[in-house]
């Protein structure tokens, strides 16, 4: 089955986020303190995820991507993995972590067939590591990365570009690709930190991010993207891995989204920039049947907001995005 949206847009990617807790405390995606964690009741069950997991493959996702909050915070998380990516017509399930806690699990992971990892990194300065996610973890996650390349796994490396804290760790995370297969990617900034602030510009945008790795690294040259890249991609002559930069907060990949997010708590997603446009778990705890999810799933995807600019625009408080990256799952 082949699903597209109102746009003509394949759908075939589901961003499943599993918890909303995390163990670290980065500071563009959610407050220091005062944060309100969903109570059990109000997430979903492993159940009620693979039943969904299920029913959207049947529909024509064919990529699931784990995500949270942090993933491995969620008790008996790897029973959830095994459970999907047995699930007949999903050709790949992928996941994204912080690398604290996800070394020791890697061998599992390439034994359930996880091909490919993203791995949150926005410095390799230790200092600069505190500073940002307000927890001293960097070499637990240095760890994470040497184990999923030893064990032949796709990394990308995410890093978020945020001016006064880490703008000077784009070069050395550059430098990484001369040696190792990794693709770093650099992230605009987004509003999603859980907090008030707003703004209607970004400092460091993608010109801004690729001007610099252009002025450094003259020789890289432009690669071609994939059909549903969210991604520019470089590489430079020489190098093992290569470059990306995400324009996030731009949004100028809307015209090729193929994804779906579902929240912790059962909200489906069609833009990252909506604030949910179906409530998955009244209905699957309504006990209604599966054609009855599958009919208001079908609705919401064919009533897709035309890019990010447009979902907020309609969002249902009419209030600026400023909602926790952890409670959205990215």
């Amino acid at each position: 089955m082949t699903l597209k949206d109102n746009h003509g847009r394949l759908i075939n990617y589901l961003r499943l986020a599993v918890t909303d807790r995390c163990n670290l405390r980065c500071f563009y995606c959610m407050p220091e303190e005062g944060i309100d964690w969903l109570a059990r009741k109000e997430i979903l069950t492993f159940e009620e995820m693979l039943r969904l997991c299920a029913l959207l493959v049947k529909m024509g996702i064919d990529k699931i991507r784990i995500t949270g909050g942090e993933p491995f915070v969620r008790t008996d998380i790897m029973k959830l993995l095994w459970s999907i990516s047995k699930l007949p017509g999903l050709n790949q399930l992928t996941l994204t972590t912080n690398g604290v806690l996800t070394a020791p699990l890697v061998p599992e992971l390439k034994r359930m067939g996880i091909q490919s990892v993203n791995l949150s990194m926005d410095t390799l300065d230790r200092n600069r590591f505190f500073a940002i996610t307000r927890r001293d973890e960097l070499p637990k996650v240095l760890h994470t990365l040497d184990a999923l390349l030893s064990h032949g796994i796709d990394v990308k490396l995410n890093a978020v570009v945020m001016g006064e804290k880490n703008a000077q760790d784009i070069l050395p995370l550059v430098e990484l690709t001369k040696e190792l297969p990794v693709s770093v990617r650099f992230i605009e900034e987004m509003p999603f930190n859980g907090g008030d602030v707003h703004t209607d510009s970004l400092h460091w945008n993608y010109q801004r991010i690729m001007a610099l790795i252009t002025e450094k690294f003259p020789a890289i040259k432009k690669i071609p993207d994939g059909p549903f890249s969210t991604s520019y991609n470089y590489q430079i002559p020489g190098h093992q891995g290569k470059v990306g930069v995400i324009a996030a907060y731009s949004r100028t990949f809307c015209g090729t989204c193929n994804r779906l997010r579902v929240t912790p708590q059962g909200m489906l997603k069609t833009c990252l920039y909506d604030n949910g446009v179906l409530n998955i778990k009244e209905i699957i705890r309504s006990e209604k049947a599966d054609e009855k999810l599958l009919a208001a799933l079908l609705h919401a995807i064919n009533h897709r907001a035309k890019n990010g600019w447009e979902a907020e625009q309609l969002r249902k408080d009419a209030m600026p995005v400023h909602e926790s990256m952890a409670t959205i799952g990215g």
